[in-house]
């Protein structure tokens, strides 16, 4: 049996739960959310990384529907967009029934697994979502939502983003006591995009296990986004798990670079330097065409999985892609139907199946399930929070 063929053997009964992946937006972006225009019960490698025959190529049991709204929406507005992004997800499961499966809870995961249904979960990125409302943070659990990133690409008013000008220095007094909430209703705490300070004021101010939903090592590739090694050294004691990413200017030093003169070619043609659209793809195109990027590939990956579980153990790794949420893919991983790859590489590496089964499936599934237990204890000791940011933080 070839690697690529054990790996495929391991995700049938072990498969992927990835912590996230953008579909929902780039439904979005691309067709304002008309499902027939992108049906993914076909094919739509054309158009996107996702789609429900990939997924089931890639293995993939559990996904993560990231509710993103971009971060320059405050408000009211990054509200009601969340709201329709998470519409989109429950359209999503009323269409693909078969496949899709709802799922708020690790046992609807497992579940599912024993199903052969896909476990949909969701996770907001970013705290301006809640526009500094706990009652908002309450109501997206109430309609799904099982993690939170604190922030996006951009600083909010109690939380420092890893990619901004420091702010607050970490979490602020508001921002403990939503991580606190987030703790009482069950909803995991994401520390995927946030500063260093941030992930540190975060990890002292929970009482529930935290994810990492899409972030990689930073001492492998040293970008703000990925995740210093005495966090990672913190996992351990708070439950965690950090989701390794494939994005390739998180995972490839020489990317960073290149990206940077990238993002800023975007901006000068007039495009926000994340926009995956077709006319903003045909400007990076040609931006590559004169500028060839550094290319990730699967061991690149590989070796960020190597020194995260080096570092913070077994227990506290997973996966969490990206897909559809970046405009480039390691060599391999060119969209969801790409897991099986990483698996093979880790089997030629010498991981153990017991020690893939819980990077692939158990480690997050227990994640939520002790996320779970943490609300149930806090709920029969404490009401909700209805502390406003003017009264904690002036």
């Amino acid at each position: 049996m070839t690697s690529l063929e054990a790996a495929r053997e391991l995700l049938r009964e072990f498969p992927v739960v990835d912590g996230h992946n953008d579909l929902p937006w780039a439904l979005r972006a691309q067709v304002r959310y008309d499902l027939d225009a992108r049906d993914i019960a076909t094919s739509q490698a054309a158009h996107l990384h996702t789609d429900i025959p990939r997924l089931r190529e890639g293995g993939v049991g559990a996904q993560f529907w990231s509710v993103y709204v971009r971060s320059d929406y405050a408000g009211d507005k990054a509200v009601s967009a969340t709201l329709e992004q998470i519409d989109c997800v429950r359209q999503l499961l009323a269409r693909y029934p078969a496949d899709l499966r709802p799922a708020l809870t690790a046992a609807d995961m497992e579940a599912a697994r024993g199903e052969g249904r896909i476990a949909s979960l969701m996770g907001a990125e970013g705290g301006h979502s809640i526009a500094d409302s706990l009652a908002t943070l309450r109501a997206l659990y109430a309609l799904g939502v099982r993690y939170m990133t604190l922030t996006h690409n951009d600083n909010i008013a109690w939380a420092d983003s890893a990619t901004d000008v420091p702010g607050v220095g970490g979490l602020s007094a508001f921002g403990r006591e939503v991580v606190r909430e987030m703790n009482r209703e069950g909803m995991l705490v994401d520390l995927s995009h946030v500063a260093a300070t941030t992930m540190r004021d975060a990890l002292d101010a929970t009482s529930a296990p935290v994810i990492f939903s899409h972030s990689s090592s930073r001492a492998v590739c040293d970008h703000p986004r990925n995740i210093p090694d005495d966090v990672l050294e913190r996992l351990p004691g708070n439950g965690g798990v950090a989701m390794v990413t494939f994005v390739p200017k998180f995972v490839l030093q020489a990317a960073v670079d290149w990206t940077a003169a990238a993002d800023e070619n975007m901006r000068a043609h007039g495009f926000h330097h994340l926009d995956t659209t077709a006319e903003a793809m045909k400007v990076h195109r040609a931006f590559e065409e004169t500028n060839p990027r550094p290319v990730a590939t699967v061991p690149t990956v590989a070796d960020h999985l190597d020194h995260m579980r080096e570092v913070a153990g077994v227990d506290h790794i997973g996966i969490g892609g990206d897909y559809d949420g970046t405009a480039f893919t390691p060599d391999g991983l060119g969209d969801v139907s790409g897991y099986p790859n990483l698996i093979a590489e880790l089997l030629d590496r010498g991981w153990s199946k017991p020690d893939l089964a819980k990077l692939t499936w158990q480690n997050a599934v227990r994640v939520l399930g002790a996320a779970e237990d943490v609300a149930r204890d806090l709920k029969a000791t404490r009401g909700p929070s209805n502390a406003t940011i003017e009264a904690l933080d002036g």
